[in-house]
């Protein structure tokens, strides 16, 4: 019996040892996770963002107001009729801007500010366009470069609009060098009301993308822009092609 008593002891204090390893090996491993955890926290530390959410390019501050459209007189006052000839070139695949120019898509654009919308006789501007009263000038000329679709609402004209309003600043100099050469408006002081044109400008931007571009005068709804032609406004070719104009 006694061998077997040595035997039967010799087996349990195995099993111990066993249990006991396993033990300290559980433990050892929550020893680690333990130390990785706290490291790590040390490491890449996070704490609450200064401002939560993410940042959205355009929007308004909390409690405040989109950012105010620069009026275009304050832009014209430091527009370069060099950058605005460049600008220009864009559009030069449907209008020519040379006095006694030819029509071409679009209207010849000779001296056109100051002169009443839908001034040249002949052409076949839309009723949409000649249909608004009064001439243009810097800021209703602002509007419908932002936007033609919104200053006109069923015009002819299908691009989309000059996105940046330096951009518009400086082809309207440009503009206003051909044969028009209106005195330049003085920039308002700070607070003052914007014009009515100025409003529509405003209004308008939002609708175009930035960086998109436009003409400057109605371009017939079934002509295909030539190369180098600013890029087209879906919508406005959709919305002419069913009113058949």
């Amino acid at each position: 019996m006694a061998p077997n008593k040595t035997i039967l002891g010799e087996t349990a204090q195995g099993m111990d040892d066993r249990t006991n390893t396993i033990a300290g090996w559980v433990l050892a491993g929550c020893a680690a996770a333990l130390g990785l955890g706290i490291a790590s926290g040390m490491v890449f530390h996070s704490g609450a963002p200064e401002k939560p959410g993410y940042p959205v390019e355009g929007a308004a501050e909390a409690g405040g107001g989109a950012a105010a459209a620069v009026p275009i007189a304050t832009l014209l006052a430091s527009a370069d009729v060099t950058k605005g000839a460049e600008v220009f070139k864009k559009c030069a695949a449907c209008h020519t801007v040379n006095q006694g120019g030819a029509n071409g898509i679009g209207p010849n654009l000779w001296g056109v500010l100051g002169k009443k919308h839908g001034h040249i006789p002949g052409f076949a501007y839309s009723s949409a366009l000649t249909g608004i009263p009064g001439n243009w000038d810097f800021d209703t000329m602002n509007a419908w470069l932002t936007s033609p679709r919104k200053y006109a609402s069923g015009t002819k004209m299908t691009f989309a609009g000059l996105g940046s309003a330096e951009d518009r600043a400086n082809v309207i100099a440009y503009l206003n060098a051909q044969g028009s050469n209106l005195p330049l408006p003085t920039a308002p002081a700070a607070g003052a009301e914007p014009a009515a044109g100025a409003e529509a400008a405003t209004a308008a931007e939002g609708n175009v993308a930035e960086g998109a571009t436009a003409n400057t005068a109605d371009v017939v709804n079934a002509a295909t822009p030539a190369s180098g032609a600013p890029s087209v406004d879906p919508a406005a070719a959709e919305q002419a092609a069913k009113k058949g104009e």
